[in-house]
């Protein structure tokens, strides 16, 4: 705190007031704004209070966490994003610890904890209570004195107005604030994969929790979660930007990722363990199998919430063309929007070639625009490439555009109705023609990238409008005769 804070106003007042009613046995009870003892050091120190007859084990991945939390508690870092595997110590350093050590030279900060569930963010609330409140700890930061008054399971304050508060996703948050505002597991693992219950999260932290902190300019957020879904509230932040990512896979892929710190993970080896002093090869192993799904595993352990090649679709079964054979057909596939709200989905138009060895993606058109750029979207690209077929969805947006193309145009316009239920069932049906090599990408173009990496997370991407029309392209084929020889597409 500096000079000008600790003299002025209410704040002086107080901390004059404070200095008559706690014993000053302390060498810091004002707060120096500079720690005695590192945070690593203290949770090695405190872990006897917290966890009473087991060893600490130390791991490399711990100096990096806390390295990371001292910077948010010096203000280096205003945004920070941890995604690690569960039981790798994850909430005893950020939930547990970290409070009670920054309240050590800083006993006036206030955190404002929450999780998907009040249960466990009230578990750690206790927690941080036992150190504060242990003989070790005070005896060695005697300053930190908790009020009698404010001494709640949920919310507990220090004399010098420091205080934890703990609440869960949705719950209290009216009239609480804080300078340090944490999500712990933020989402339910076996509720990730519903958009409702997902998307109740993500609006929780842009609507409520954005609002929290006590000075926009000093105080921080901290999010720290595994994954589950490639739009979780990581996927979520990490699109808008602003935050340090401090990631930490259970295994190894060959991903040297870098903070602001200069941390690099240092690990080499394919498949490197992060914890192998507690998590060694038979154990993480065990752990993997016991997931119901590969994505699960993926996202939990190695935080990146789709296997490795892709979930339904993996990269390695798309053959690549540099050269077009001669083509059977070659037809324009819609899945049209009306919208163009960050949120909305894409229109998406894909033209596929059938040649005598399978299916060839041409091109790919994917915008978001009003009706009337759609339509001229459609009639343009049909004179320069002339499908034989333009074939569109018929539901919702599609209907009206089916309808207004086949009656101003001559255009060959097709109504296509869905069947196999829902996107990821239809995309389950096609899986084995792509698996079985049938299906050509280009080896390069300016969309490829895009529509990879939604291919790669479907059915977890954040949009689905590329896979749904590659979906609608192949069951068109093939209940139209499979694959035959045909023209030249030149």
């Amino acid at each position: 705190m500096s000079k000008s804070l600790k003299a002025s106003g209410l704040m002086g007042n107080l901390l004059m007031n404070l200095k008559e009613q706690v014993p000053q046995t302390g060498s810091n009870w004002l707060g120096t704004g500079k720690p005695d003892i590192s945070l690593k050091d203290f949770i090695r120190n405190a872990w006897h209070v917290i966890e009473p007859g087991r060893t600490f084990v130390d791991g490399w991945h711990i100096g990096a966490i806390v390295e990371h939390l001292e910077a948010v508690s010096t203000g280096q870092i205003p945004k920070l994003l941890i995604n690690m595997p569960p039981r790798h110590m994850k909430s005893l350093s950020v939930s547990v610890c970290w409070p009670a050590w920054e309240w050590t030279f800083n006993p006036w900060i206030q955190f404002f904890f929450s999780s998907y569930s009040a249960m466990l963010s009230t578990r750690d609330n206790m927690k941080t209570r036992e150190i504060v409140t242990s003989n070790w700890y005070r005896d060695s930061w005697p300053h930190v004195q908790l009020k009698k008054d404010q001494n709640a399971k949920d919310k507990f304050e220090n004399m010098a107005g420091g205080f934890r508060f703990s609440t869960s996703v949705g719950g209290r948050a009216t009239g609480e604030g804080g300078d340090r505002i944490v999500a712990d597991d933020p989402h339910n693992m076996s509720e990730v994969n519903s958009d409702a219950k997902r998307n109740e999260v993500l609006d929780w932290w842009d609507n409520t929790m954005q609002t929290r902190l006590n000075d926009p300019k000093t105080g921080a957020f901290v999010v720290i979660m595994q994954r589950g879904h490639q739009q979780d509230l990581s996927g979520h932040i990490l699109d808008k930007g602003g935050y340090v990512h401090l990631c930490l896979p259970a295994r190894y892929e060959g991903n040297k990722y870098h903070t602001v710190l200069g941390f690099e993970d240092p690990r080499t080896e394919e498949g490197e363990l992060l914890w192998p002093e507690r998590f060694d090869e038979e154990t993480l192993t065990h752990i993997e199998n016991s997931f119901s799904s590969p994505t699960e595993a993926a996202g939990q352990l190695q935080q990146r919430p789709v296997p490795k090649g892709g979930a339904i679709f993996k990269l390695d079964w798309f053959k690549r063309y540099t050269k077009l054979p001669r083509f059977n057909r070659i037809v324009e596939h819609w899945d049209t929007a009306q919208k163009t709200k960050v949120s909305s989905a894409y229109s998406c138009g894909q033209i596929w070639g059938e040649a005598y060895n399978g299916f060839y993606l041409l091109d790919v058109y994917r915008k978001k625009v009003e009706y009337p750029a759609l339509k001229k979207a459609i009639k343009d690209r049909y004179a320069i490439n002339r499908p034989s077929a333009i074939v569109i969805e018929d539901k919702s947006s599609g209907i009206s555009v089916i309808q207004d193309l086949q009656e101003s145009t001559r255009l060959p316009v097709v109504a296509w109705a869905v069947t196999g239920g829902d996107k990821e069932n239809r995309a389950k049906a096609v899986a084995d023609t792509i698996e079985g090599g049938n299906v050509w990408l280009p080896e390069s173009a300016e969309w490829l990238d895009d529509f990879l990496d939604e291919v790669e997370h479907f059915p977890g991407s954040k949009f689905k409008d590329q896979v749904d029309v590659m979906t609608q392209a192949l069951e068109y084929f093939l209940r139209r005769g499979g694959l035959t020889e045909g023209r030249d597409m030149s």
